[in-house]
């Protein structure tokens, strides 16, 4: 027992080597998840709504983009990165043999950050994109349809119908599993490690290598699940939240999904009767 916490807790291990791990993933794993999550939030959004575009017009983009989820969310992120990394280079303008892509793009090195950075960005936008497109989908889909068809006949059109009616409701009712999506990202920023990123895993990696000793490694772990703990219970309070709004029969909610539903009144007797003095 005490090598196997030697191993993989050794305190003065993980205080002597905190700096580093530490650095790595506020620099380059938080940095991850906070610019890859925003950008596959928005581009997850963008192919939903290209998804919904109706008529024979909009058949193509659906269709693409139906493709496109499909071979994102079928394909590994791990073979992503190494398609974008092994090949962008090569496909480099700046190279003896001029490729389609800008040499900015294709060996990007923006704001700093070296250009495995931005191929893990790259992936995790591709991939997750598609994920959050299907939430987005599953949302827009749950919202009753009379709300479109309300909106068509105030004179909006199918972009204005989405954008004030529709979308707002969506996003709304798919923020616990876009947050389940978000945890599973935070995790698998730590795939960039494999095209050499300094990141919280490489960098523990490399002293477990060095030292022989797995306790940046399980030091590593432990800033993982300070982030990711949080998350899921948030996504827990939010499910919550959200099945006691939708719950029939809630308590001060009324019987019929919320609902408060007028007492009945007695009818007046024979001889009081309202105005008219019927009575009926």
């Amino acid at each position: 027992m005490s090598q196997f916490i030697d191993q993989y807790f050794d305190v003065n291990f993980m205080l002597d080597h905190f700096d580093k791990v530490f650095t790595a993933f506020t620099t380059m794993t938080l940095e991850l998840f906070v610019l890859g999550g925003v950008l596959s939030l928005i581009w997850g959004l963008i192919l939903s709504l290209l998804r919904q575009i109706p008529g024979k017009v909009g058949a193509p983009v659906r269709f693409l983009s139906i493709v496109y989820i499909d071979a994102f969310r079928g394909v590994p992120m791990l073979l992503v990165i190494l398609l974008i990394y092994g090949g962008f280079g090569a496909l480099s303008s700046a190279n003896a043999t001029p490729g389609p892509l800008p040499a900015a793009i294709a060996d990007p090195h923006w704001f700093g950050k070296p250009a495995a950075f931005w191929y893990g960005i790259m992936a995790i936008t591709l991939t997750y994109g598609a994920y959050m497109a299907e939430v987005y989908r599953a949302g827009i889909e749950a919202v009753p349809h009379g709300q479109t068809e309300a909106a068509r006949s105030l004179g909006m059109s199918h972009g204005q119908s989405m954008r004030y009616v529709i979308v707002p409701q969506a996003v709304r009712k798919v923020i616990p599993p876009l947050l389940n999506d978000l945890v599973a990202l935070m995790k698998d920023t730590s795939l960039i490690s494999v095209i050499s990123l300094q990141e919280a895993v490489q960098v523990s990696f490399d002293l477990q290598s060095k030292f022989f000793n797995s306790s940046a490694l399980t030091l590593a772990a432990l800033m993982y699940l300070a982030m990711t703990i949080p998350l899921a219970r948030l996504v827990d309070w939010l499910i919550k939240r959200q099945t006691r709004r939708t719950q029939r029969g809630a308590p001060g909610e009324g019987g019929d999904g919320g609902v408060v539903q007028p007492a009945l009144q007695p009818l007046p007797s024979a001889g009081s009767g309202a105005a008219g003095g019927g009575g009926v």
